[in-house]
């Protein structure tokens, strides 16, 4: 008599998917089976940027991809934008490690129905780009792909070693500074979001971003903060622990908090939020907050001081000092203006959708 046939996946290894462990649990699981075998490498996965002694210094190196229906959309990202995005969002890394970037290579995968005129486009933004932060770009690859435009950036860095900033800094009573403002990147997305379904349902529409022209900008052309980096030198200030906003505020304090082994008090009413931002948000009938916490690609800086160095930088007018560091590690809180606390949620870009 025959046995019985077994089924296709019985005693195969369970599936996971992608989506239930998200970017931060993939990047987690990557980690802890990465083993390091150089002896100069000082940090590893884990940070905005690895970073390896050199003698004289410490080199820093970081690596972002974008991709084409992912991280921007072609329907309304001039090319030239997009290029300056994929350069600055580098570089951004290295200015949260408080370093200097040096250099680039550049990795594209272009189907073919992009023409060289569009190819000339996009690097005219690198080019932009790399002028603007005193970075070289030195190499990197091309090839055909059949998923529309990708984008590959590695950049690398230097920073002295008694300046480099690591998530993992943090500590109790430290304060919490964030540059700039926060939700504008994600206000102008609703807006190109909202404009390109209008286009599509009536194509002789035109477009109306005018009034939104501070939130666009920041959405399609992002800066980072170099300037704040070579003003704490200025000021021989040192934060304690660094991060850049690239996927919303609540994420990033989560990183601090979780590498750090500390807690987290943050303000709403100290979030500094752009008028535009909050009309905005207003107009899609959407809490500001929830721009500044979750909304991501912000590019700015968030970064931890003693309280020892608060007179250093508490005049400046670009720097917003949002809450402290606690010593009860599971204490990650916002407290609202009326004064109940909530606990912060890390949402951040979901990359892995079904």
């Amino acid at each position: 008599m025959n046995e019985p046939k077994k089924a296709m996946n019985e005693g195969s290894p369970a599936r996971h998917e992608l989506n239930e462990l998200g970017e931060f649990g993939l990047i987690d699981r990557i980690r802890q089976k990465a083993r390091l075998k150089v002896p100069n490498i000082l940090k590893g996965i884990g940070d905005d940027a690895a970073v390896w002694d050199v003698g004289d210094h410490y080199e820093l190196i970081s690596t972002d991809l974008l991709v084409e229906g992912v991280h921007f959309d072609l329907a309304y990202a001039p090319l030239q934008h997009i290029g300056y995005k994929a350069v600055a969002s580098n570089v951004s890394d290295i200015a949260a490690m408080n370093g200097t970037p040096t250099h680039i290579v550049v990795g594209l995968g272009l189907s073919n129905r992009f023409s060289v005129e569009a190819v000339d486009a996009l690097y005219s933004g690198i080019h932009a780009a790399c002028e603007n932060y005193q970075v070289d770009l030195v190499g990197g690859d091309t090839s055909s792909s059949a998923a529309g435009l990708i984008i590959s950036v590695s950049v690398i860095g230097r920073v002295e070693e008694h300046r480099v900033a690591y998530r993992s800094g943090l500590c109790p009573n430290d304060i919490l500074c964030v540059t700039g403002d926060l939700g504008a990147a994600f206000a102008g997305l609703q807006v190109l979001q909202r404009e390109k379904e209008v286009f599509l349902a009536n194509p002789n529409a035109q477009p109306d971003l005018e009034k939104y022209e501070y939130c666009v900008g920041r959405q399609l052309k992002p800066e980072a903060r170099m300037d704040i980096v070579h003003e704490l030198k200025d000021m021989n200030l040192v934060p304690t622990s660094m991060i850049d906003v690239s996927d919303g505020l609540a994420s990033e304090l989560m990183h601090l908090s979780t590498q750090s082994n500390v807690g987290v008090k943050i303000f709403e009413d100290k979030l500094p939020i752009d008028h535009q931002t909050y009309d905005i948000a207003l107009e899609f009938k959407l809490d500001p907050v929830t721009f500044a916490l979750n909304g991501g690609e912000d590019y700015e800086l968030l970064f931890s001081i003693r309280q020892s160095d608060f007179e250093k930088v508490k005049n400046h007018p670009d720097i917003h000092f949002i809450g402290h560091a606690l010593a009860q590690t599971d204490q990650r809180v916002l407290v609202t203006k009326a004064g109940i606390e909530i606990p912060l949620q890390a949402q951040g870009w979901t990359h892995f959708k079904k």
